[in-house]
């Protein structure tokens, strides 16, 4: 019994020792790295550390001010909202103001960027002004829809020579007059008391040289000048598309009419002449050049020397994906060679 104890006691302590032993090789085959493999000689290569980011990388964010035209107002606001929706870090503060208020703002720093409904002046240009052509639009002849001569006044037309007339030399000032009748009634005449580039392409239409030519009631801002004619069955006035046309049903605005220019000065408005009706008409016309520019021109952004990386990446995407809100917000798209010509100016 005791060589049967003995064994059986060895035995287990043998069991003992090799279950010891196993749990070592164990541990230390878990707590081995990568390194220590190489270093006994094992053929596994090290893994590649992955960086982890500790923190959210934060975009910085942008805001842009700009400032001018209510001739541009619209277009740009929504040129504004939809790029903001894809780049949400950058913000935009868009005012309307006139064109020289815009040119200011932009030249002092008040403003990033100025919306121009003009060309430039020399004194701009001298101080660094940078302009980026985006769209065009017009300025259209306004008359009250209750006039009672627009029958007659809307199948004669006006002229730029009867527009000098009225709005520069006063030489025309009754409706008689203007149409060859007795008619005694004066023609109220209105113009814009701000600096403005609708007044500047009335005066050029109307054979002058700048807005401060025009005369009669002025008054702030094209709301302001579309409803004082709106209030003036007797008024006349002139106003961007934006606030002559109604943005939703594409007529005009309720209140006024439109005034057609006998482009050929037979005294009578023919059918080529007669795309009034409707914004989209009138657009197509700006765009095949039957419509005079001016009235008609180019609508410009611009900045104090040339653009900022940001403000370049706006630019960029107005003049591609940009466009294909022009027509909707009721305005024309600029030729295919004047988008490339204004892209290469942003990329210089």
């Amino acid at each position: 019994m005791r060589i049967q104890f003995s064994q059986i006691r060895y035995l287990v302590l043998a069991l003992f020792l090799l279950v010891l032993a196993a749990c070592s090789a164990q541990g230390s085959t878990a707590g081995s790295s990568p390194t220590a493999a190489a270093d006994s000689g094992s053929q596994a290569q090290p893994a590649t550390a992955v960086a982890q980011p500790t923190a959210t990388t934060k975009v910085e964010e942008v805001k842009i001010s700009v400032s001018g035209a209510f001739a541009l107002f619209p277009m740009m606001t929504v040129w504004a909202e939809e790029y903001q929706k894809l780049n949400p870090h950058i913000s935009f503060d868009v005012q309307a103001g006139g064109a020289g208020k815009g040119m200011t703002d932009m030249l002092t720093g008040a403003a990033d960027i100025a919306m121009l409904s003009r060309e430039p002046r020399q004194e701009e240009l001298d101080q660094g002004s940078f302009l980026v052509p985006v769209t065009i639009d017009a300025v259209v002849g306004t008359i009250n829809a209750n006039n009672p001569y627009l029958a007659e006044f809307q199948a004669k037309g006006l002229t730029p020579e009867e527009s000098n007339a009225i709005w520069i030399t006063g030489a025309i000032t009754t409706w008689g007059q203007l149409l060859g009748t007795d008619a005694t009634e004066a023609i109220n005449v209105y113009t814009r008391s701000d600096a403005s580039g609708a007044g500047e392409m009335w005066a050029l239409f109307s054979q002058g040289k700048a807005q401060e030519e025009l005369i009669g009631t002025a008054v702030n801002a094209d709301p302001g000048l579309a409803e004082a004619v709106r209030q003036d069955p007797l008024g006349v006035g002139y106003n961007n598309i934006g606030f002559s046309y109604d943005q939703a049903t594409g007529l005009p605005i309720a209140g006024l009419q439109i005034i057609p220019f006998d482009l050929n000065g037979n005294g009578q408005i023919d059918p080529e002449e007669d795309f009034y009706d409707t914004r989209d008409a009138l657009n197509a016309a700006i765009a095949d050049q039957i419509y005079p520019y001016p009235p008609a021109r180019a609508l410009y952004l611009v900045t104090k020397g040339a653009p900022s990386p940001a403000i370049a990446d706006f630019y960029r995407w107005i003049l591609t994906e940009g466009q294909a809100y022009v027509a909707d917000a009721g305005y024309v798209a600029l030729p295919e060679a004047r988008i490339q010509e204004a892209l290469a100016l942003v990329n210089e």
